[in-house]
This record gives structure tokens, sequence and C-alpha cells, in this order.
């Protein structure tokens, strides 16, 4: 699915993995126990940000990337009827 918009500067568009719905032993989990997941997928990247001396970094993580993030990193919105994430690059801890 092609995103409708792009992310400014460093910030990067995530796609929240779903939330485990039971335990490795089988016990369902219900919704108001289940924990904000902080695994997802890159659905978009900007374009970088400037450095004090000018020069452009690019962004380390691409489109399509797993990735590990804070538990609180971003922000939540909705594009299309679809629930993600808005965060800086530097939120993400690791690519997967």
């Amino acid at each position: 699915m092609a995103l409708s918009m792009k992310p400014l500067a460093d910030r990067v568009i995530v796609r929240a993995a779903a939330a485990e719905e039971k335990t490795k032993s089988g016990i369902i989990i219900p919704d108001t126990a289940k924990e904000k997941p902080q695994r997802g997928e890159v659905v978009a990247v900007g374009e970088g940000k400037f450095a004090d001396s000018g020069s452009l970094i690019k962004p380390q993580v691409h489109v399509g990337d797993q990735v590990l993030y804070g538990k609180y990193a971003g922000t939540e919105i909705t594009v299309d009827g679809e629930d993600l994430l808005i965060m800086r690059e530097s939120d993400i801890f690791a690519v997967l």
C-alpha cells in the first residue's frame, strides 16, 4: 500500500506489529493487559537532517526494514484508516 504522506527531515513512519494475543505457554492475554508493541515495519522515511556544517545526513533505515523502537517512542497517527507511528530516526534502536 502506498502511503499518501512523506515525513520531513529525520522522521520515520512505522507500522507497529500486532500485540501478542497469547503467551508462549498458551495463556490468552486480555485486551487490557496487552503491552504496546516495540517492533514494526518502516513504511516511509524522510530525506534526512542537516548537520551544523550544512551537509545532509541521510537516514540509515529504509522502507521495508523491520525495526525495534522505544516503548513510548513516536506519536500515533491514523492515515487512510491505518494506525501508524511517526518518530525520529534516533528513537529507533535496531534494524532486524
